[in-house]
């Protein structure tokens, strides 16, 4: 397994609380969609774990938009014990607002993130803590062995060694909800859309170091995977979003000029050929108008300086959006 040596911020909503300042060892966020029959083991389970661990912590359950009783199991853990917060959505949003939602409370210095399925273990948080202590940021799980139908594990395979050819982060499970980080990475990240999945790139993408960690990974007992077909075409779209954000974000007249340049010059040389071939006394005279080639010529050209004016608009947009620090990412100052 390669390790990743580079890395990724999020904005807390308006409505995240102040008490952020307080800082805890560590917080559990924990997405959940119609979970109603697992809330209660996976509770039981994580504070089992946790409590070995002798430190302060919290378990944020963000419930998104869940059409069955799994806030009524939330709302009752809570009034049981105090580490335990619940955010509720209006309605399904998706798995990245929700991991933002929970992202913008968390006071804990390590933050944990994990489906509410019972497919993650808690008891692996140690090795996840073991793996921080050696000077990652960012540790992502493994699930190895997987215990999902094949239906969902090749499609995720093919993904993940599409995400390391063109991103240099060579994870195996880059989609894995089970991961640990460091707080000033959650800072330090822009999440929207349906980026969750990329955090390990964008991480690396700003400086900060990655790897990844073997997880076990048990079988779906209750309830139906909200996952289907569709996102794997969502997914690769999304790793396009990503790749130019990462290659271009700084300098998109880089890409659209070259871009523009490429076809404005593809569509000269069309052109150029037609009449030619039309006037010049080797070629075969055949009337202008005629040749479809004129055309895609003209096409060409139109597209050519329309992709350099959209990379000149890109610059004027990035000019006036400038934010200093989000240019960099400072790991530690020494004054």
């Amino acid at each position: 397994m390669q390790h990743i040596e580079r890395a990724a911020s999020i904005h807390p909503d308006a409505s995240a609380e102040p008490a952020r300042r307080v800082r805890l060892a560590f917080s559990i966020v924990i997405p959940v969609r119609d979970e109603e029959q697992n809330l209660q083991l996976l509770y039981e389970a994580l504070t089992k774990q946790m409590e070995r661990l002798e430190r302060d912590y919290e378990i944020i359950f963000v419930d998104d938009g869940s059409d069955d009783g799994s806030f009524a199991v939330l709302r009752e853990l809570r009034a049981r014990d105090p580490r335990v917060r619940v955010v509720r959505f209006r309605r399904n949003f998706g798995k990245t607002p929700a991991l933002v939602a929970g992202f913008a409370r968390a006071r804990g210095e390590i933050i944990f993130t994990m489906d509410a399925d019972l497919q993650d273990d808690p008891t692996e948080i140690p090795k996840f803590l073991d793996k921080l202590n050696e000077g990652y940021d960012l540790v992502s799980g493994w699930k190895f062995p997987r215990n999902d139908p094949i239906s969902k594990t090749l499609p995720s395979r093919f993904f993940n060694r599409m995400v390391g050819l063109t991103t240099g982060v060579h994870l195996h499970d880059i989609n894995c909800g089970f991961k640990a980080y460091r707080h000033e990475l959650i800072e330090d990240i822009k999440l929207y859309g349906e980026l969750h999945r990329f955090i390990p790139v964008l991480a690396y993408q700003r400086g900060f170091r990655v790897t990844e960690i073997k997880v076990r990974h048990h079988e779906r007992r209750y309830g139906k995977s909200k996952y289907g077909a569709k996102r794997f075409l969502r997914g690769f779209l999304d790793l396009l979003m990503v790749l130019f954000l990462v290659s271009y974000m700084r300098t998109p007249l880089r890409f659209f000029g070259t871009l523009g340049f490429i076809t404005l010059l593809a569509g000269l040389a069309i052109d150029i050929y037609v009449v030619a071939d039309r006037f010049l006394p080797f070629g075969s005279h055949q009337e202008i108008h005629n040749r479809p080639l004129l055309f895609l010529g003209i096409v060409l050209l139109i597209f050519g300086i329309s992709f350099i004016l959209t990379g000149l608009q890109s610059e004027m947009i990035r000019h006036f959006a400038y934010r200093r620090e989000e240019e960099y990412s400072v790991r530690q100052v020494l004054e």
